[in-house]
């Protein structure tokens, strides 16, 4: 008889069971078995919040197989992910089968190689039952939250509308950035800019006026900045002063949940939800070529910086052999993790560091692809040395005006020879300066006032909403993409480019939600839920009582809005549009329907017409020359289109261009993003070209 080995995933169990090897079977869970019910409240509010589990619909075939191949077995091992989540899913499976508790039967995989498997299965422990009581706690106070709000926002606003606990801290983030950038007022201010020569270059460099008199510079208006350049007329240009140091620059640690959806954001444009399924399937195994089956990374929900002493020797190795040991710190790093961190995991890390991006390239596809080399670029980076920089200030005097030009320049490359963390406000690199001595006459090349206004704070991204959920300690590493997915896909918050915006329904909700429900829309009192949580988690806090301190003011607060809100409907305002209804002569309004956005008269329901919202590109179509569409697929895919469709059906994934065809004078479209091709898609032509760099 072989032992039993339970995951959640086929293709873990697949990679799993090639370490196991005979002696063991491994199979998989598909997730969740046991939750609450979907059709009603299933929490006993009076009795201590006892929930009421049930078998999931759908996974009676797979219960089944579970008891079937459990009674077979000599023993049954609970492999499912390392965290509250896995930790409940083993605690529901041994329910299930009428496994003993108190049995050492819980294995947890950090990662997914030959040594994570065995470290794994030699340290079996007992199901951690202050994990499940946190992760109990979270499901039901989830559930209260959402069963109890979403039917009073169907009475009050509209029917299908749902509240979360955690996804409304999120939308009203957004709805309060968005009012902060409308009640911004733009302040007026000039900058005084010029252009010089040094007399042992031709490079020209740039310097900005600072200091006026030895006082800070403001110039609040054109008259100022005017009288500024009348006084440098004519004037001689003179560098004061030189300062030159060497600056360290260090790499930034290893990836956590939260930095990996945010690099992933910046740098390759994914979304939080791709970046997950990215992660996860690089987590559970991939056949990489020569190899078999392996977890490329360790397990991606964390929000420790803890890296084992195996991996940055493993990763020391690898530096030392492609770059020298020039490239190698004193010794190893350590980063310290924040205060409220889970450190049960280490950091998301490459779980074989020799094994480069190139090298598992072709048995990947291309948002695993993407996704490795940044995870693992990453923390090969933050074992290397150092960059030394060095930094050259110069303060440039004129008729008691200072001028300051800044530049530098790479020593040492360092870990930025492999990898440069990116930001949300990326500035321009500061320009190399020529050699530059105190005394040295200056010839200006040119000056000029140059009028600016004050910026209002940007629209969230998904990646600074998520760094905004993180800072302020709103959810934890398996909530941040669920949270953006879910407040889109309601049309709370919608994407406008890579901003994120929220819709009329949003502030509406928000609104509400302020007035009546302060508490589940306020930051700090959702950050000291989670706190609570993890206090449940560390055995220090009871998670029932959790749940009366919760619930109690809870229930009042609910009661209280129903009062007030007695005989009330709050109405939703329509967003109009320049459209004009050719029925009726009105302008039409966005609605929101099953498949997104759409078009329709507001004169419902003397006037039921409605449109597709239709966005127009550059370019026509090749086969008739009509305007080309954007349009989405049933999956939500851009592609383009004919707009004589469907006498015409001409489409395409390739993104038109204002660019003509030098040989057949049809519109030619972008193939490959940034860095790929021009191609004309006129049948029988076959003209293509590199994009310009």
């Amino acid at each position: 008889m072989s032992d039993l080995v339970i995951v959640e995933s086929p293709a873990k169990a697949k990679t799993i069971q090639k370490y196991l090897g005979p002696g063991y079977e491994v199979v998989a869970s598909m997730g969740h078995i046991r939750d609450l019910p979907k059709s009603k409240l299933g929490v006993d509010t009076d009795n201590d919040f006892k929930p009421q589990y049930m078998d999931m619909k759908g996974k009676e075939d797979v219960i089944k197989d579970l008891k079937k191949r459990a009674k077979k077995c000599s023993k049954v091992w609970l492999a499912t992910d390392p965290d509250r989540e896995g930790e409940a899913i083993s605690w529901h499976i041994a329910h299930l089968l009428k496994l003993d508790m108190n049995d050492d039967n819980r294995v947890a995989f950090n990662e997914i190689t030959k040594t994570g498997v065995q470290n794994g299965m030699s340290d079996p422990h007992k199901i951690d039952i202050d994990l499940v009581n946190a992760q109990q706690a979270r499901r039901i106070l989830d559930r209260l939250v959402g069963y109890k709000l979403s039917p009073f926002l169907w009475k009050k606003v509209k029917r299908g509308l749902s509240a979360g606990r955690v996804q409304s801290v999120a939308v009203r983030l957004v709805v309060d950035r968005e009012r902060e950038i409308r009640a911004f007022v733009p302040k007026e201010y000039w900058s005084i800019d010029a252009k010089f020569t040094a007399p042992s270059s031709r490079r020209v460099f740039d310097a900005a006026l600072v200091n006026v008199d030895g006082n800070k510079l403001e110039i609040p208006n054109q008259t100022e900045a005017d009288g500024l350049l009348a006084r440098l007329e004519g004037a001689e240009y003179t560098v004061k002063s030189v300062k030159k140091r060497v600056t360290k620059k260090q790499p930034a640690p290893p990836f956590i949940t939260s930095t990996m959806q945010q690099e992933a954001s910046r740098k390759l444009g994914f979304s939080a939800k791709r970046t997950m399924k990215a992660a996860q399937e690089l987590y559970e195994g991939v056949d990489v070529e020569g190899i078999g089956a392996v977890g490329l990374i360790t397990y991606m929900r964390t929000d420790s910086l803890r890296v084992s002493d195996e991996a940055k020797a493993a990763a020391a190795e690898y530096i030392t052999n492609v770059y020298g040991k020039d490239y190698l710190p004193d010794k190893p790093r350590t980063f310290k993790s924040k205060g409220n961190a889970q450190d049960a995991h280490e950091a998301i890390r490459p779980s074989t560091p020799e094994l480069s991006p190139a090298r598992v390239k072709s048995s990947l596809t291309s948002d695993q692809f993407k996704l490795y080399k940044l995870i693992w670029e990453r923390f090969i980076a933050s074992q290397m040395a150092n960059a030394l920089l060095d930094t050259v200030s110069a303060d440039i005097g004129a008729n008691g005006c200072i001028f300051r030009a800044t530049g530098y320049s790479v020593k040492f490359d360092g870990f930025m020879t492999l990898y440069v963390e990116s930001s949300d406000n990326d500035e321009g690199s500061k320009k190399m300066l020529p050699e530059l001595k105190e005394g040295d006459k200056l010839k200006l090349k040119s000056i000029s006032g140059n009028q600016h206004f004050t910026q209002p704070p940007p629209r969230y991204t998904e990646a600074s909403l998520i760094k905004a959920l993180e800072e302020n300690g709103i959810g934890r590493p398996s909530t941040y993409a669920p949270t953006i997915t879910t407040i889109t896909s309601r049309q709370y918050v919608e994407h406008e480019g890579k901003a994120l915006k929220p819709t009329n329904l949003g502030e509406t909700i928000t609104d509400l939600m302020i007035e009546h429900f302060e508490k589940i829309v306020d930051a700090k009192f959702t950050a000291e839920m989670e706190n609570q949580l993890d206090e449940v988690e560390h055995g220090t806090k009871d998670w029932v009582s959790t749940l009366h301190d919760f619930y109690g003011d809870f229930s009042s607060t609910l009661e209280k809005a129903e009062t007030a809100m007695e005989g009330k409907r709050v109405k939703v305002p329509d967003e109009e549009t320049d459209v004009v209804c050719e029925m009726c002569g009105r302008n039409m309004v966005i609605k929101y329907g099953r498949y997104g956005k759409f078009l329709a008269c507001p004169g419902f329901p003397e006037c039921s017409n409605t449109k597709k919202i239709v966005t127009e590109t550059d370019g026509s179509c090749p086969r008739c020359g009509k305007k080309m569409l954007l349009k989405k697929s049933k999956r939500g895919r851009s592609f383009y289109g004919c707009e004589g469709y469907p006498e015409c059906t001409f489409m395409t994934w390739n993104v038109p261009t204002a660019e003509i065809c030098p040989q057949c004078g049809k519109t030619l479209f972008n193939k490959g993003g940034k860095s790929g091709r021009l191609v004309c898609e006129n049948e029988g032509c076959g003209y293509e070209r590199e994009l310009k760099k």
